[in-house]
C-alpha cells in the first residue's frame, strides 16, 4: 500500500465515524517527518476515540500497523504514526489551538472528495 494510499484509507476511516474537518496534506516537501499528514476533528472525547480506533483498526485490517500511538489518556488529541504518514485527530478546541492547517500550510492539500461520503 502507498503511503497515498494509507492516508485517504485513514481518511475514510475517520469520515465513516463522523469526522469533521478531515484533510490530508502531503508534507514531503517540507518536511523529513513523514510523506502525509491526515487531520481530523472529533466533537466529543468519546468521538475522538473512537476516531483513532476506527483508523487503527481499518488500517490493521489492510495490514498496516502504527509504530506509534500517542495521547489515548486524555483524548483531545490522539495521534497515530505509521512512519510515512501521521495521523491527528483532534478535539474541536485542541485542533484551533494548535492549528496544524496552518503550520502545515505550505504542504500541498490533497484531493479526497473520491473517499468522503456527501453527508
Amino acid at each position: 500500500m502507498t503511503s497515498l494510499e494509507t492516508a485517504k484509507l485513514a481518511a475514510k476511516a475517520m469520515d465513516s465515524k463522523k469526522g469533521a474537518g478531515i484533510k490530508v496534506i502531503k508534507v514531503d516537501a517540507v518536511t523529513t517527518m513523514a510523506d502525509y499528514f491526515v487531520i481530523g476533528t472529533g466533537f466529543s472525547s468519546t468521538q475522538v476515540r473512537a476516531l483513532a480506533d476506527e483508523v487503527e483498526f481499518r488500517l490493521k485490517e489492510a495490514g498496516e500497523n502504527a509504530s506509534h500511538i500517542e495521547g489515548h489518556k486524555n483524548d483531545t488529541w490522539i495521534l497515530l504514526d505509521y512512519v510515512d504518514v501521521i495521523v491527528h485527530v483532534f478535539s474541536e478546541e485542541a485542533r484551533e489551538y494548535y492549528d496544524l492547517d496552518k503550520m502545515w500550510a505550505d504542504g500541498e492539500a490533497i484531493d479526497i472528495s473520491d473517499v468522503l461520503s456527501d453527508n
